[in-house]
């Protein structure tokens, strides 16, 4: 009898998480963020702990599972609105290869070693660090790696985010807000019109929201 229990606490786990995660969307493990791979642990902790205690109603982890999809759905809609909050909550891309120098500095912000940088580098199919012109550790820990192009082109830069302006951005071009406020008025758009616009090639390019589908 018990391992009957077990079997369909598990199969009814199953068919609930499966529900949950189209319900929360759609992402690929190694894209999950912080809030994203929390959850999954939770909810993986909550699980297992239910099964083995098959004794106890299952009420006792739908609803904190249930509450956790809730949060991170909650979560997941204010960061979509506060390009701030998505900030704090997932973080930037961070700069770790420029021009093909490495930025010290900002490994050790990141707790990033060489070893890690050399290993990702190599599971892109690169034997040195010479071959690289910029790498950019993204927010989901992968590192986006380009190298040295027969035409150098330069690498676009966001510069706007849902109409907030990205100081990052700003701090790598040495440049500040009032900088990309003229650019804006010079094509006569106001910046809550700013869906996304990125600097390349000395030139700033804008989507607006009115031009989404």
């Amino acid at each position: 009898m018990e391992y009957i229990v077990i079997l369909l606490r598990t199969v009814i786990f199953y068919f609930f998480i499966l529900l949950l995660y189209r319900i929360m969307g759609k992402r690929e493990v190694g894209q999950l963020g912080i809030i994203d791979l929390i959850v999954s642990i939770l909810i993986a902790d909550l699980v297992v702990i239910s099964i083995e205690n098959y004794n106890k109603s299952m009420l006792y982890t739908l609803i904190p599972i249930s509450i956790l999809a809730i949060l991170q759905l909650i979560l997941a809609f204010i960061s979509l609105k506060k390009p701030k909050i998505r900030n704090f909550l997932d973080g930037n891309p961070s700069v770790i290869i420029k021009d093909g120098k490495i930025n010290y500095k900002e490994m050790v912000k990141q707790k990033y070693n060489l070893d890690d940088l050399l290993v990702q580098i190599r599971e892109k199919g690169y034997r040195s660090i010479e071959e690289i012109e910029y790498a950019i550790l993204e927010n989901n820990g992968t590192l986006s790696v380009f190298n040295y192009a027969k035409e150098k082109t330069p690498l676009p830069l966001p510069l706007i985010l849902d109409s907030y302006i990205q100081t990052d951005t700003l701090k790598h071009l040495k440049k500040d807000e009032k900088w990309v406020y003229t650019l804006l008025k010079k094509k006569n758009i106001d910046i809550k019109e700013v869906f996304y616009a990125f600097y390349k090639d000395k030139n700033i390019f804008i989507i607006k929201n009115s031009d989404l589908a």
